[in-house]
């Protein structure tokens, strides 16, 4: 499944309605971190079906950060039933990444 974008319109359908779990990530095109983390998030969209997996760029959703206390990106947040059930900022490989998802 590919990701999809997330803004403040469509967040609350999108990701507190889910029926899945949720993986957020927070980036900018300007980090070249993120930039590096991006075809790893598009992998884990693809491989894991159970999961919806969502991108919001800080610089157009600067509420959304806000909202989940973004302080530096890339971060990461899971998030079952409308809750945030783990998060953690900075470049990973696939397999902290996949780990975050247990």
């Amino acid at each position: 499944m590919a990701t999809i974008t997330i803004t403040k319109d469509n967040f609350d359908t999108e990701v507190m309605r889910s029926e899945k779990p949720v993986l957020l990530d927070f980036w900018a095109g300007w980090c070249i971190p993120c930039r590096m983390m991006s075809p790893t998030i598009d992998k884990v969209a693809d491989e894991r079906a159970d999961y919806k997996v969502g991108k919001v760029n800080v610089d157009e959703q600067p509420e959304l950060a806000r909202k989940f206390n973004v302080m530096g990106i890339p971060t990461l947040v899971v998030m079952r039933d409308g809750k945030i059930v783990s998060q953690s900022s900075g470049a990973r490989p696939k397999d902290k990444v996949l780990d975050l998802l247990r």
